[in-house]
């Protein structure tokens, strides 16, 4: 049946498109595709438009605002994204409110002990946990050392409006693409600040010297975002995924989902387990770095084979890991629907 569905994340629009392609709304556009009415807040946004001396937090607007939304709307389900300003009793109130309403929360940064902001992430997943039906997050729940409510693992998803480039049919100038930042929502280099992923990208570049890089937010060049990003991506034949802190289970930042549906070849670490999902002609999966650089220069000198291992990668990516299957996923295990999906 169709739902009304109110979903809770931050949509970034006081970065002026900057974040257009954010997984907010990749799952917001698999909702609607999947023929739900759904009522969108970007809870960020709207605390950062309404603080006030009274109000510095812009905290108590937002509350206010959505306990007076779920009046008007009475939705079947709320989705939270990231959604820390919202306050547990305001959930709770909603739930007095309306009996048949279902609450759950999707949440994409690292949750590893050995991870960044390990106190951090954990704190703000578990701080409304308990009253969510289920928890989605992008790292495997058996790799989590801690217990959660109801945790399931929820790929980073692509989405056709967004990922619509196609390199593997492309000659492209560059060999390797790289990209992080020091923050989202800064947008530019912390000065003074430094990467770990750095070091390993320097070490990289010194084992393939023949090989053409195309790096930002590192070595002094500015993050990019927005149109110009997928302007850089589309140039580029293979592209590296590796994220902060050590390799996890399942995890990866949301890059993945960029990389692999715009048809690059893509290098990931062996240790995420991504071989479950993905086999050796669709993604390529290194041990260290000597073994990183070797298979770097192979691809980069079979043109054929780095198109052919592009392509079925790509086309897997779109089949079983899009947003409107993580969007149905999200639904399902929040209503109790035991359907099976891909990657479970």
């Amino acid at each position: 049946s169709k739902l009304r569905i109110l979903h809770v994340t931050n949509f970034n629009q006081r970065y002026f498109g900057r974040l257009q392609y954010n997984t907010g709304i990749r799952i917001n556009n698999g909702l609607i595709r999947e023929g739900h009415n759904v009522l969108s807040l970007s809870d960020r946004d709207l605390v950062s438009y309404t603080k006030s001396i009274r109000d510095p937090s812009g905290s108590k607007y937002l509350n206010k605002l959505i306990k007076n939304t779920i009046i008007n709307f009475k939705p079947n389900l709320i989705i939270l994204g990231h959604a820390d300003r919202v306050k547990p009793e305001t959930l709770l109130d909603a739930k007095e409110k309306i009996s048949h309403l279902k609450i759950c929360q999707w949440f994409l940064d690292p949750l590893s002990k050995k991870g960044p902001d390990y106190k951090k992430n954990k704190e703000r997943l578990l701080d409304k946990s308990s009253i969510c039906e289920s928890t989605f997050i992008t790292t495997s729940p058996d790799a989590l050392n801690f217990k959660i409510k109801n945790p399931f693992y929820m790929p980073n998803p692509c989405d056709k409006s967004l990922d619509y480039l196609t390199n593997f049919d492309n000659a492209c100038d560059i060999d390797l693409f790289y990209a992080i930042s020091h923050g989202v929502h800064r947008g530019s280099l912390r000065y003074g600040k430094s990467d770990e992923r750095e070091i390993f990208i320097s070490k990289l570049k010194n084992k393939t010297r023949n090989i053409k890089f195309d790096t930002y937010g590192m070595f002094g060049i500015q993050p990019i975002w927005g149109n110009d990003f997928l302007n850089k991506l589309s140039n580029s034949k293979m592209a590296l995924n590796l994220s902060r802190g050590s390799p996890v289970k399942y995890y990866s930042s949301d890059r993945i989902a960029q990389l692999m549906g715009n048809g690059l070849l893509t290098f990931i670490d062996k240790k995420t387990k991504f071989s479950d999902f993905f086999d050796n002609d669709e993604m390529i999966f290194y041990k260290d770095l000597n073994d990183l650089s070797n298979k770097i220069i192979k691809y980069s000198k079979d043109d054929k084979q780095r198109r052919k291992i592009a392509k079925k990668g790509y086309e897997k990516y779109h089949k079983h890991f899009n947003s409107s299957l993580v969007a149905r996923f999200i639904i399902d295990r929040s209503l109790g629907i035991s359907s099976k999906y891909y990657w479970e």
